[in-house]
């Protein structure tokens, strides 16, 4: 009989709240987080707005008791934060973090380097070395986890760029199916980063106002930073335990068409929702809601537009909520499969921002908040540089 894996927890920092509960409420009354950065040091912190998490790293580290911590950058910070919540709403106990069937797949694109001048301070030995030293790396913020919560499992980062912990709950979710872990953590963070920031500016790909998903006159994205981790077990361990939902399928596909855009034929998109559907066991037509990958660059809108169009003979309601939170890249999937999830918990579908010429009149982006609505499957895209293109099918449990 296969197994079933299901999600019981879900924490979450981003723009648009603190928490779970500020991300729903500003979700669903159609409140942005994109506006100018405070935290953000970076000359283009004038000219350009901001998904970024309200809280500075010194009230960060207050809350999370991790005044005296060296090392803790905001990537490390924000992914502490997220995963606390995500591990008390499971209520996992020490034993179960500890224990040999847990495991722990993280994601992250930017990693440490969110500390780029320090970076570059230590790199060429202009200080006599930071406390940062050993946090500059990917994995980084993983580490400080399997330290601080003592995890002994088996653990992973993963790091696709913006498809990274999309990735991450796909391994997770195949680790339990396969019966190598009963419960695995999953997720994924960013923060804002001279690197990342300069890089996407050097593409031209970044827009001077809140981006415009799905919409005619869309110039750009805005880059965010967030913290999103789920706690994906095996339906059999979960007992009674509140379950959110089902990670029912998921595909992964590259069209190895160029390192920073998708190709016009929408291979690597298609093949990855193609792949999510059958490994769902379900039909194009049974998904109710597709959250898109979604930046609001004229390439990507146009290609996933595309591709939806070859899956579903009649569009399904589709947008980005990408125009709450800017685009966090690796965490990115996984900050969005938490939105799914809330849209399938609460019958709802969030209004996609900013969408004043649709891309399509004749199936345009949903632009207002609609309530008691079905929604029993979600397909949620991530698509990362390189091609590297995921797609998750989030469900409604029915036991």
């Amino acid at each position: 009989m296969s197994i079933r894996v299901v999600v019981t927890g879900m924490g979450i920092i981003s723009a648009i709240g603190e928490n779970l509960s500020e991300n729903y409420e500003n979700l669903r009354h159609s409140r942005s987080g994109i506006s100018q950065a405070t935290h953000f040091e970076s000359v283009y912190t004038a000219s350009l707005p901001f998904g970024e998490v309200k809280k500075s790293n010194e009230d960060l580290k207050q809350d999370l008791h991790l005044e005296s911590e060296p090392g803790f950058t905001r990537t490390c910070l924000l992914a502490v934060n997220a995963f606390k919540e995500a591990i008390k709403q499971a209520g996992l106990s020490n034993e179960e973090l500890s224990a040999l069937d847990t495991a722990l797949i993280s994601a992250s694109t930017v990693g440490g380097m969110c500390l780029t001048d320090q970076l570059y301070q230590d790199a060429n030995n202009h200080s006599e070395g930071s406390e940062y030293l050993s946090a500059y790396g990917c994995a980084a913020h993983t580490l400080k986890l399997i330290d601080r919560f003592k995890i002994k499992g088996f653990t992973n980062t993963i790091n696709t760029a913006c498809s990274s912990s999309a990735n991450a709950i796909m391994l997770g979710a195949r680790l339990i199916k396969s019966g190598r872990a009963n419960r695995v953590i999953v997720g994924g963070v960013d923060s804002l980063a001279k690197y990342t920031v300069n890089g996407f500016n050097a593409l031209k790909i970044l827009s001077a106002f809140p981006s415009k998903p799905f919409d005619q006159d869309r110039d750009g994205l805005n880059l965010g930073e967030a913290a999103a981790y789920l706690v994906l077990e095996s339906e059999e361990i979960a007992g009674d335990k509140k379950i959110y939902a089902e990670i029912a399928g998921y595909g992964n596909a590259n069209d190895a068409h160029h390192p920073s855009a998708m190709s016009d034929e929408a291979t690597g998109a298609i093949t990855s929702m193609l792949e999510a559907l059958k490994s769902a066991n379900i039909s194009a037509d049974q998904i109710d809601y597709v959250n898109a990958h979604g930046t609001g660059t004229p390439n990507n809108d146009q290609v996933e537009f595309f591709g939806l169009t070859k899956i579903f003979k009649k569009l399904p309601a589709y947008n980005s909520t990408k125009s709450y939170t800017g685009h966090t890249l690796g965490a990115a999937g996984a900050v969005e499969a938490v939105f799914s999830i809330l849209s399938i918990l609460h019958s709802e579908i969030f209004a996609g921002l900013n969408v004043d010429k649709p891309i399509s009149g004749d199936d345009p982006a949903i632009s207002e908040f609609r309530q008691n609505v079905s929604v029993n499957h979600v397909l949620s895209n991530s698509f990362g540089f390189g091609g590297n293109c995921t797609s998750l099918v989030l469900s409604k449990y029915r036991s």
